[in-house]
């Protein structure tokens, strides 16, 4: 692929979600960051979170919720991706659900885990070559969380990644568009919740991380290669979190560090440089370094 001054205007982000609410706990910070400069950002949600449970104490035995729960599900998406600016697809597959039990039960039959990789990369090569994005994101091997949706939107992300610029794969998805750079989503580390924790409990505030921090053997840390900052769209950021009122608990963690304290403490968003076809200098605090020239 030939890269023309065209291809770089406007600068275009794809971020590529399991979920619907990921994309408002995971680099939403950033995607409004970028909207309000003038990027381009597309939001892909691999399923629909069909099988999500009501994470809100407040609406948990809500009859309507219970009875409609994918149509909720996309009432909220919509109320989000509204807060945000971004643009926003459904790439069309079933929520996988979360197993648990001992044993673990099996996963539901036609669901998004349980998809041929190559059956489940083909949309998001057909997405990615007439969006065009010049950076994705997305989320490490481990899925940020080893939930089963969340690793194979990691394993169809880097497929779709390195399949879109390749003319013999997929020929009937479009012509081949290469996006520069790949990034895994970690704002969640513990160098920054520790942080959190520690100017809580300096502050005289509750803490809800000391748990957390105490099992966090069990996550292992990431590299951090680049560190966006995004404070001023924190606010954004929750508005959006809020949208999801099924799985937000608006009282909860998502929301107990006091707002001017995590723009002090920690005002970025941080990522994993995956794969770039870019040189690259790290750290960065762009996730388009490289290609603003």
């Amino acid at each position: 692929m030939t890269e023309t001054s065209g291809d770089l205007a406007p600068l275009r982000l794809m971020a590529v979600h399991a979920h619907p609410d990921d994309e408002s706990s995971k680099g939403a910070a950033t995607s409004a960051r970028y909207v309000h400069e003038g990027c381009e950002v597309l939001v892909v949600t691999c399923t629909g979170g069909e099988r999500g449970d009501v994470l809100n104490p407040a609406l948990k035995d809500d009859p309507q919720i219970l009875r409609d729960m994918p149509q909720v599900r996309r009432r909220e998406m919509a109320a989000a991706v509204q807060a945000l600016g971004v643009q926003h697809v459904w790439l069309g597959f079933v929520d996988s659900g979360l197993p648990e039990g001992d044993p673990v039960p099996p996963l539901p039959e036609g669901c998004f885990a349980l998809e041929p990789l190559e059956t489940a990369t083909e949309p998001l090569v057909r997405l990615i070559r007439q969006f065009r994005p010049h950076v994705m994101t997305t989320y490490d091997e481990n899925g940020g969380y080893p939930h089963p949706d969340h690793i194979m939107c990691h394993r169809v992300s880097v497929a779709a990644y390195h399949a879109a610029g390749d003319p013999a794969r997929y020929p009937q998805a479009g012509a081949p568009w290469q996006p520069r750079k790949l990034y895994y989503n970690q704002t969640l580390s513990l160098e920054r919740i520790s942080a959190f924790h520690e100017a809580m409990q300096a502050a005289g505030l509750d803490s809800p991380y000391a748990e957390w921090i105490e099992r966090w053997s069990e996550r292992g840390e990431r590299a951090i290669s680049t560190r966006v900052p995004c404070g001023d769209f924190f606010e954004v950021r929750d508005r959006a979190l809020r949208a999801h009122a099924t799985q937000v608990d608006p009282l909860g963690t998502w929301f107990a560090v006091p707002m001017r304290m995590q723009q002090e403490i920690w005002p970025t968003e941080d990522f994993e440089l995956a794969h770039s076809h870019l040189p690259v200098t790290l750290p960065e605090d762009d996730l388009f370094a490289g290609l603003r020239s």
